[in-house]
């Protein structure tokens, strides 16, 4: 094997293992129990794929909105520009008094839940700003 080949393994081994200590610290964290099926937490949801970072938008009663920006490339400038990219997230009822307008959040993709939402609320990383 050659030793890029290594290195993007053992990158891979360690994305998962740190997946793995986040779930595990989220569920150690998860006092309430709640009855909805579609908690990853407390339910039957499974977590697989992409994860994101970004900035809660809005809240609802069982969805968030995230906003994160990201870099794109645009052919005709020969440039990149930055964009703002917003996905919507399942947010478990044990978590909707946790979560506020303006934190930074980690969520996870999983199975199709609804039109919109194909992402489920993992953890909260960092309180907002808090407005007087």
């Amino acid at each position: 094997m050659t030793r890029t080949k290594q290195n993007k393994m053992a990158k891979q081994k360690t994305k998962k293992t740190k997946m793995k200590e986040i779930k595990k610290k989220v569920v150690a964290e998860a006092s309430k129990e709640c009855k909805d099926k579609d908690c990853p937490i407390h339910g039957n949801l499974k977590l697989r794929g992409r994860t994101f970072k970004g900035k809660v938008v809005s809240k609802n009663e069982k969805r968030l909105a995230i906003e994160f920006e990201r870099m794109v490339y645009f052919k005709k400038y020969e440039r990149y520009g930055r964009t703002k990219t917003k996905i919507h997230a399942r947010l478990p009822k044990c978590k909707y008094h946790e979560v506020e307008i303006g934190d930074t959040v980690r969520i996870k993709e999983c199975r199709p839940l609804s039109k919109i939402i194909h992402f489920a609320f993992l953890e909260k990383i960092k309180s907002g700003e808090k407005k007087k």
